[in-house]
């Protein structure tokens, strides 16, 4: 069965815990015999190989069990969690939900039929060939959300061999490829899985200290939030050895400050798309955002500066938009990079880019600067068109504190303009309240009202 290599690994490490939730520790031995128990529940309840059943939960033990058990069963599995809650409709549909299986906060379990037959072509494949399925919906942070299709055989092939044993936060979402990944590495290496119910920088880092956890899978939204809200300083970080982060563009200025306060941290930026998996990675060094990517199931390509991937875990199509893989195989990621030697650096979405004049403005590096400045706390830089120059660079700047608003606005232009081409200094800058990031602590590009 597509899940023996996780079972045997679970038996060998029966008495380690595999996961801590709610501050209590859940063993392998339990882990494997909830498996069993909820591959015996979905056989009970007739739910048969390649139904779509859709999974509404978060990380728990019980959604992590059932989960496997789903795969195990050869189920064609969507999970979705509380992030999604005002596209929930719309992704049931999308996905042609035929089973929705929720998980409390209590963990226990309400199982509810539709009456539906999901037709779409891609599940007609996965189906003859009896594997599991999985569905996950983009962030849509940069517009309509595209639900993409894995095959999980060859999602879990680079799960098989082995990698060190770690203790990780869960930080990444339960239905964020990302976040599938965090658990599978875990789990298929013997480490514990720490789970947390509140991502603020706080929590997680009194969840570093209480559990000494070794591995921080999370967004450079994510540890921006850390270093202004200063809580590094309220907690023991010393079990960590690795810091990982991907997701979205991390601002140089965000990493090299994180880097100076604590420099035997391992800084470690990974790349992966919902609709290819996640590549390996290694940095050049803790502090640099240049990275070799790649593993042997994983080609790369650079066509007029935009990455292109091909891969064995690729998936085999989105259900409501055409496929993005060119006619030999290769999936446009969209995204720029600069190539030096054997390291790439991203640059940010082709789509993203600003062009003011002629001239290219990526979004990522004026946020850098922008961050370096005091009182503020995030920034998203957007186009707006403009008569004569095309396009000119705007700001939104959330604030840490509350300050006059012009002196803030003449501190980060004079700044911007010390620090970057004339071209690239914002022309308009809008203070906001409110955050700017999503419950997945990633940028949101489009903003909402």
């Amino acid at each position: 069965m597509s899940l023996d290599f996780l079972q045997r690994r679970f038996r060998h490490s029966a008495a380690d815990q595999a996961i801590v939730w709610n501050d209590k520790g859940f063993t392998y031995s339990w882990l494997s015999e909830q498996v069993e128990k909820w591959e015996r529940f979905i056989a009970d309840n007739e739910i048969r190989d390649g139904s779509i059943v859709i999974l509404e939960a978060e990380f728990s033990p019980t959604s992590i069990a059932l989960f496997l058990a789903l795969l195990e069963r050869r189920c064609i599995l969507v999970p979705l969690t509380s992030a999604v809650t005002t596209q929930r409709e719309e992704f049931v549909e999308t996905a042609q939900a035929e089973v929705i299986i929720r998980i409390d906060n209590n963990d226990e379990t309400q199982v509810l039929r539709l009456r539906r037959s999901a037709n779409h072509r891609i599940y007609g494949e996965l189906r003859a060939r009896h594997h599991p399925g999985l569905v996950l919906f983009s962030s849509g942070s940069t517009g309509k959300s595209k639900a993409a299709v894995h095959d999980v055989i060859p999602l879990l092939e680079k799960f098989k061999a082995p990698r060190p044993r770690l203790r990780s936060i869960s930080f990444l979402l339960f239905d964020h490829i990302g976040g599938i990944n965090t658990m599978l590495y875990v789990l298929s290496n013997g480490g514990c899985l720490i789970t947390v119910s509140d991502r603020n920088p706080d929590n997680v880092l009194k969840s570093v200290q209480k559990h000494n956890v070794e591995l921080l899978p999370v967004t450079p939204t994510f540890l921006n939030l850390v270093l202004v809200s200063e809580a590094y300083q309220r907690y023991d970080l010393s079990s960590l050895k690795t810091i990982s982060y991907g997701t979205e563009p991390m601002p140089a200025s965000t990493l090299k400050r994180f880097h100076e306060l604590f420099p035997r941290i391992r800084m470690q930026q990974t790349y992966g798309l919902s609709e290819i998996g996640i590549m390996r990675s290694k940095s050049k060094a803790s502090d640099s955002l240049w990275m070799k990517i790649g593993g042997e199931d994983f080609q790369t390509r650079i066509v007029e500066g935009i990455l292109h991937i091909k891969a064995k875990s690729a998936m085999l199509g989105y259900l409501n938009a055409p496929t993005p893989f060119t006619e030999d195989g290769w999936f446009n990621t969209n995204d720029r990079v600069e190539v030096r030697d054997e390291y790439v650096r991203f640059l940010g979405r082709d789509s993203e880019i600003i062009n003011v004049g002629g001239e290219k403005v990526y979004p990522a590096e004026v946020e850098s600067v922008i961050q370096e400045v005091d009182n503020v706390a995030e920034v998203t830089v957007y186009g707006e068109t403009h008569a004569i120059m095309g396009n000119i660079a705007c700001a939104r700047v959330s604030m840490l504190n509350q300050e006059e608003k012009k002196a803030l606005i003449s501190r980060i232009k004079q700044h911007c303009k010390k620090r970057l081409a004339n071209y690239k200094v914002p022309v308009k800058i809008q203070l906001l309240q409110e955050k700017q990031h999503s419950q997945r602590f990633k940028k949101k590009r489009i903003m909402e009202g």
